[in-house]
């Protein structure tokens, strides 16, 4: 089943002969982590996703605010047949209407999917997690590179890469060659007691769990955070590697080449993450 402008359908009822986002990639989406009826820092994706659809000049409905984006995803989780621990539920958002590349108009539709998830909160996936760079096209620092739109051609063929060689992600390189994100998510860093993430200014996702590791990871004695760039060098003198996104939480990475790494503070900020969803 999936929510199309309100209503609740069947997957195929929904066409795409016409659809700006199929043709030209002209949409924008949040996914989001539904608990218990609750959309996860919604607050957070709400003004990512109004930020974007208004750099990607789309007409905002006046009805766009977050208590019906948050009504119009519960519609959609109330009517599974099959009540989960929690969803994985993609809010896009598309263009209307016909044109080439320049639209006739600029007001839009949204299409509410979603997916069971198995688990209810986050936890650290035990096992071996390998990652290399993915080299076969680069990310641009610019504005589009940071938001959520449907043009992933990098992550898709950046997967490919990876499970044809037996990895199980990929690390993204920018114009300048240093190391932004991961294929689904955004990398964090640790060398001692400084956790490194790159400035959203390299291309990377503005990613809303990275928003969340961030905020906690300041709150720690100990340790001090720094948002800079970081180089392939710098990923071989790492003591700790992990990948963060709102489906997953956090992702240690245990090897990159002949780098194995450690597995400590990805464990304390899943803690704390869990504590304040938990809270809230």
């Amino acid at each position: 089943m999936v929510n199309f402008n309100g209503t609740i359908l069947e997957d195929s009822k929904v066409y795409i002969e016409s659809n700006r986002g199929f043709l030209f990639g002209d949409s924008v989406f949040e996914t989001v982590k539904v608990l218990d009826k609750k959309v996860l820092f919604l607050e957070d994706h709400y003004f990512r996703l109004m930020a974007t659809m208004r750099i990607f000049r789309m007409e905002i409905p006046m009805s766009f605010t977050m208590e019906f984006v948050e009504e119009q995803i519960l519609l959609l989780v109330e009517s599974q047949m099959q009540s989960a621990m929690s969803y994985r539920v993609r809010f896009s958002v598309f263009r209307e209407g016909t044109g080439f590349y320049l639209p006739k108009t600029n007001e839009v539709s949204y299409l509410i999917t979603i997916l069971p998830l198995e688990s209810e909160i986050y936890y650290i996936k035990k096992g071996a997690y390998e990652v290399e760079l993915y080299k076969d096209a680069y990310v641009t620092k610019q504005l589009f590179s940071s938001l959520k739109s449907n043009n992933k051609m990098i992550q898709i063929t950046g997967s490919i890469f990876a499970a044809e060689n037996g990895y199980d992600n990929c690390l993204l390189l920018n114009d300048e060659k240093n190391v932004i994100e991961a294929l689904q998510g955004n990398l964090f860093m640790r060398m001692g007691t400084t956790l490194i993430t790159p400035p959203v200014t390299e291309g990377c996702l503005n990613g809303i769990m990275r928003k969340q590791i961030l905020t906690i990871a300041k709150r720690l004695e100990g340790y001090e955070v720094v948002e800079k760039s970081i180089s392939p060098f710098d990923l071989q003198k790492a003591d700790e590697l992990f990948i963060t996104n709102v489906i997953v939480g956090i992702q240690p990475i245990t090897k990159y080449r002949k780098k194995e790494y450690q597995i400590l503070l990805a464990e304390e900020l899943l803690l704390k993450l869990n504590a304040l969803i938990r809270l809230n």
